[in-house]
């Protein structure tokens, strides 16, 4: 799983999982982390809470901002969309494991800059 797609199925599931309850402080978290790298750019702000209300059709605009703040370089927020997905759909977060790193090569022989992805291929 790219760091991307990562930090978007952590917030979709986190979403979905606190809605009508309490959010999981490992959600609260990674979203306070997103919303620190958004600040002071309000339509990346606007992106993220309208991600939580509809991800479909928001997914493509914050994936945008995303990258736009390099949130998929930031190692903190890596760990905490992994955290959040262990704790809430272990199947997911075994799917894909992303480690910082220098021009490193993914399973598949791809370079990846600044990230090795490893996962199971089914």
């Amino acid at each position: 799983m790219d760091p991307i797609t990562l930090i978007l199925t952590a917030l979709v599931t986190g979403a979905a999982k606190a809605a009508g309850d309490a959010a999981p402080d490992a959600y609260k978290g990674l979203k306070a982390l997103i919303q620190k790298k958004f600040a002071g750019k309000p339509v990346a702000e606007a992106m993220l809470e309208e991600h939580e209300k509809d991800p479909e059709t928001y997914a493509a605009p914050l994936k945008k901002n995303l990258v736009e703040a390099g949130v998929d370089q930031d190692e903190a927020i890596l760990k905490a969309a992994q955290e959040l997905l262990k704790q809430l759909e272990p199947e997911a977060a075994a799917l894909g494991t992303i480690n910082i790193g220098q021009g490193a090569k993914g399973i598949i022989g791809q370079t990846v800059t600044g990230a090795t992805i490893q996962g199971n291929i089914s």
